[in-house]
């Protein structure tokens, strides 16, 4: 879906980010994120963050998934968007389709919490599902 870069609502924001993700682009994904964002994720495993603060810490992070692991998203179905009591605020019903390079094609169905100010997100909480993640990298749980 084309999108103007120069619209700053979250209905936007979303899908710079989104793309950013496609893209696999941490100078794309740079752009959508404020210097102040916080990435959550609300439910994780041992291992993985739960929190990730600032900018360069969470693009660092996404950056170096991209290189570690066998996922590829190939785009996003959009299940749902409700907007919230705060014009800046989305939920988002959706799913990542993509191919895994260990295991083929994946559907992740996830729900993301996404805040904006400016134009950027300045809070994205990530309830992604992790059984799903897991087999589609191959990985037991």
């Amino acid at each position: 879906m084309p999108y103007d870069e120069h619209e700053t609502g979250p209905r936007a924001v979303l899908e710079r980010w989104r793309q950013a993700a496609v893209d696999q682009s941490a100078d794309d994904m740079r752009l959508v994120y404020a210097p102040d964002a916080v990435h959550e994720f609300p439910f994780t495993l041992p291992g993985l963050p739960s929190r990730l603060a600032g900018r360069e810490e969470i693009v660092s992070w996404i950056a170096e998934g991209w290189q570690a692991g066998p996922l590829k998203y190939e785009r996003y179905r959009t299940i749902a968007v409700h907007d919230t009591t705060d014009p800046d605020t989305l939920v988002v019903e959706q799913e990542a389709i993509g191919t895994s390079a260990t295991t083929g094609a994946f559907t992740l169905p996830n729900l993301v919490v996404l805040t904006v100010r400016d134009g950027r997100i300045v809070r994205l909480r990530d309830y992604v599902n992790i059984p799903a993640a897991a087999a589609a990298m191959g990985r037991a749980l």
